[in-house]
């Protein structure tokens, strides 16, 4: 049992090193004698080898590392308008031509994973037919064939694919094959996402009790559980992501949780910078990024408030406007 419970929790947005065993009497109130926090290998891996459900484990770098950037503007788009006066035209995404699209697609994820949902918003906006494997994370019998543990994997007209962002890279480099040159901003950005964005959204998801079960009933719905692991997750993970979240905070010298995510949501806007979006009348990867790690905690009670109370609001609706619908396929 322990196994199964410790394979659950690359769905809880958190990093390894963080975790300890319950104390026997929290796990006996949860009628499992040996549930534990603790979290195996899941997730994108790190640049050095070292596997992770998150980055490399360093500390989140602050927002000023990035908005100082001479290639992006912190003048006066500060407060961020997204008034018609800076606005650029919106224009309509060009699907690959047909000869460069991959035949057949197949993601294998968890439904609530934030790099599984980079790779989906990628695959929706090009309008890449895809299938889903919903891999459960009790025992992972969907990727026993693979070598590769983690998600995302992504197989693509037999070849598999690892890592969101390599992932992403592979695949756009397959469709557009004549964008061979690296923009700079569009990188920095996208790094901005997976050292930074990704390590304050564990904290406000988490951050009361009430917050916690609302991420955990949106994890346990959508996820491929059965109906007694659904209970365990639900209950038993919550309460312990709440404690691990105060842990985060520490980890990453975040005192007040809402406003790094509101700090982080403003300095996304900032370099948006009165641009319809990053690139420019149409979403680049680092828009993509932004947007997939965002969309699974959107309509949660920590997403709702960024929104309310931060300038992203506009561009993340353009963004839901410009991916469009879900080019899953459905079985």
């Amino acid at each position: 049992m322990m196994r199964r419970a410790q394979s659950l929790y690359p769905h809880f947005l958190y990093p390894r090193s963080l975790l300890r065993p319950c104390s026997s009497s929290v796990a006996a109130g949860f009628g499992r004698r040996t549930f534990t926090s603790a979290l195996i290998n899941n997730g994108d891996s790190a640049a050095d080898g070292k596997s992770r459900c998150w980055p490399p484990l360093v500390p989140a770098p602050s927002a000023s590392t990035f908005i100082n950037s001479k290639s992006v503007s912190v003048g006066l788009a500060g407060a961020v308008s997204f008034s018609v006066a800076f606005s650029t035209a919106v224009e309509a995404k060009e699907p690959p031509s047909w000869d460069l699209l991959p035949k057949d697609v197949v993601l294998y994820q968890y439904e609530a994973c934030p790099f599984c949902n980079k790779v989906k918003a990628f695959l929706d906006y090009h309008d890449i037919p895809y299938k889903v494997v919903e891999v459960n994370p009790f025992g992972k019998k969907e990727i026993k064939w693979s070598d590769y543990k983690k998600v995302p994997i992504l197989v693509v007209d037999g070849e598999q694919l690892v890592e969101s962002s390599d992932i992403i890279d592979k695949l756009n480099q397959k469709i557009h094959p004549e964008n061979a040159i690296t923009d700079e901003e569009e990188s920095k950005w996208r790094r901005w996402v997976d050292e930074h964005l990704v390590h304050v959204l564990s904290p406000n998801i988490y951050r009361t009790i009430p917050e916690a079960l609302e991420s955990f009933e949106y994890i346990t719905t959508h996820g491929n559980f059965k109906f007694h692991e659904r209970l365990t997750a639900k209950y038993a993970g919550a309460t312990v992501m709440y404690l691990v979240s105060k842990k985060l905070k520490k980890k990453y010298n975040i005192t007040d949780e809402r406003a790094a995510l509101y700090e982080a949501a403003e300095t996304w806007s900032k370099a948006v910078d009165g641009r319809d979006f990053l690139g420019g009348s149409r979403p680049n990867l680092a828009d993509l990024s932004v947007f997939g790690v965002l969309r699974p905690i959107r309509y949660l009670k920590a997403g709702r408030e960024m929104v309310e109370n931060t300038s992203i609001g506009e561009w993340y609706r353009r963004m839901e406007s410009a991916v469009g619908k879900s080019s899953r396929l459905q079985a």
